[in-house]
Order: C-alpha cells, then sequence, then structure tokens
C-alpha cells in the first residue's frame, strides 16, 4: 500500500447528496481517496453505503441532486457510467450485471481500445488467465458470457479479473465480500492489497466485516449512519465496531 501523491487530487467526493425514488438519502457526503491508499465505509443496513457507490459511478436510478465528484481535475457529476471508467473510477457491486451472449475478453478488448492499456485480444487473454490464477478462478468461468450462471463468489472474482485488466486508477467495492469464502477472500483481498501498489489503485471498500481487512489494509475506515458520514479513524475503528456494532451512532 503506497501513500498518497503529492499535490494529487484523487478521487474527491464535496457535499454530495443523492436520492433514490424521490427520497433523499444521502445528505452530503465528504470524501476523500488518494492514489494507492483504502478507505473503507461500514455501517448499518439502509444507511446508503450502497446509495453512494451507486452515485459514484453513475448507476441509473440514483439522483445526485448536489456536490461533487472528481476524479483529479475531471468533474464526474452528469457523465455517464462508462466516461466514468475512462476517466478513471470503477465500480464493483453487490450484484453485477449478467450479460447472456458476451464473452469478458470481447468487453476487455473494447474497454481498453485507445486506451495506454490496449491489448490484444490475445494479450487479454493472458492476462485475464494470470488474474484468474491469482486469485482462484476456474480458467473454464472465463469462456462464459459475462457472470451468467456464475455463483455470487464467481461474479465477484471475476469483477475482480476486470479491475486488474482495466487497471483504472480508483475503485469502489459494494460489499466485495459478500458471496465470497473465507479463502477467496483472502485471494481478493490479497490481490486488491498489491494493486494498491503496483499501479497506485486507490480503493473505496463498502463492507459490513473487518475480515476484508487482514489482506486489505485500509488508510481510513469511516463510519456512515442515515446517509451521513458520522465518524472517520485509522484501521483500528472497523476493530472497535466489530465489538460495539453501531449502537453508539444511533
Amino acid at each position: 500500500m503506497s501513500s498518497a501523491s503529492k499535490g494529487s487530487i484523487g478521487l474527491k467526493v464535496h457535499g454530495l447528496k443523492a436520492e433514490v425514488g424521490g427520497h433523499e438519502v444521502l445528505h452530503g457526503i465528504d470524501l476523500e481517496v488518494g492514489p494507492g491508499e483504502v478507505h473503507v465505509v461500514m455501517g448499518p443496513n439502509g444507511s446508503g453505503k450502497s446509495t453512494l457507490a451507486h452515485s459514484l459511478v453513475g448507476r441509473p436510478g440514483t439522483n445526485v441532486t448536489a456536490g461533487e465528484i472528481r476524479v483529479d481535475d475531471v468533474e464526474l457529476t452528469g457523465m455517464a457510467s462508462f466516461e466514468r471508467a475512462r476517466a478513471g473510477l470503477v465500480a464493483v457491486l453487490q450484484q453485477p450485471v449478467e450479460v447472456p451472449g458476451v464473452l469478458l475478453e470481447s468487453v476487455l478488448v473494447s474497454a481498453l481500445s485507445g486506451t495506454d492499456r490496449e491489448l490484444t485480444l490475445e494479450g487479454v487473454r493472458r492476462c485475464m488467465g494470470e488474474e484468474a490464477a491469482a486469485i482462484g478462478l476456474e480458467p473454464a468461468i472465463l469462456r462464459r458470457p459475462l457472470n451468467v450462471d456464475l455463483s455470487g463468489g464467481e461474479m465477484k472474482r471475476n469483477e475482480m479479473v476486470q479491475i486488474a485488466a482495466l487497471r483504472p486508477k480508483y475503485c469502489v467495492l459494494d460489499e466485495i465480500d459478500s458471496g465470497l469464502d473465507v479463502d477467496a477472500l483472502g485471494m481478493v483481498a490479497s490481490r486488491l492489497e498489491r494493486a494498491t501498489g503496483e499501479w497506485g489503485l486507490g480503493v473505496l471498500a463498502i463492507t459490513h466485516f473487518e475480515r476484508l481487512l487482514v489482506e486489505l489494509k485500509a488508510d481510513a475506515v469511516h463510519v456512515m449512519v442515515d446517509g451521513r458520514i458520522v465518524r472517520s479513524g485509522g484501521p483500528e475503528l472497523a476493530q472497535e465496531l466489530e465489538h460495539t456494532g453501531y449502537r453508539p451512532y444511533g
């Protein structure tokens, strides 16, 4: 895990408000994640954590009503999801989308076209194989249509193959530990930890469990309750929450 680069803006969220179905869920979120940093958001069910993830990546159905989302000097608010990904921000959501008839290798070749990471089909296949091996994903799964007929854990590891191939600047992880057994979680977290140093990946991880942070070392932990960040601290805060839960904040 590397420290943030001096003078870099990073992933900056300021005064973010968002609503779902006409109901305001986020009431002014401020966060800043530097290159190579790992920030963790924890909170009870219904606190707005997934809405935060959806707001950052522009998922349809989540309406940002105020504030800004920036990656370095680029304002993302109002951009489509693919434009945000091109600017360097991608996400692994709780329920990745199934895309029948479309292979992962085709998605990656298209996504990398015209970028500094542009690869041939053969190069993409080689990268996918290496990354699948690193996180314990069966190679045969890479040949299936994207996320079709995969278990929850297989979907999450399949998404990690994509992250490693795309090498975004920043990644939002919405409960990536959901559906992963202990061994798989360790491999995924370890790969993310290496990525923070390998290409300076900044991570915003949303989770309920401190166990994600055994291999993935957090720089900061934020507690979200009722659409607000109510406390921030170091990795020891996650350990505290394991013992106290969220009662002190509600």
